[in-house]
């Protein structure tokens, strides 16, 4: 018999929480001993799910950064198509650049 609470089942009454064998570097281990050790986590299994929080959250922005960009290709790839561009010499690139920039940083000053 097997009951939800909070998300996790109860085996007679208990929590089953799946449970991971996992290799580190000695690098990693001294880490997450060293965070153990000063109280910011009470055992390695909080660390490394705290780790496994981060992971996820960096692939999920990463995942909309990746969103962003597509869209700014296809925003860029269409202005193309339709004749909106500035042709800009090579030798002329630099200053062009520097026009673009300038009125930037004096929005944010």
């Amino acid at each position: 018999m097997a009951r939800i609470a909070n998300g996790a089942r109860l085996k007679f009454g208990r929590i089953h929480v799946p449970t991971r064998n996992i290799n580190l570097t000695a690098e990693q281990d001294e880490f997450v001993e060293k965070v153990v050790a000063s109280g910011e986590y009470q055992n390695a299994s909080e660390a490394i799910r705290d780790a496994l929080r981060v992971l996820q959250r960096v692939r999920r922005e990463d995942a909309l950064k990746l969103k962003f960009l597509r869209t700014q290709i296809r925003a860029g790839t269409d202005a193309l198509e339709r004749g909106e561009f500035v042709d800009v010499h090579d030798a002329d690139l630099d200053a062009y650049l520097d026009g673009l920039v300038a009125p930037a940083l004096t929005r944010t000053r």
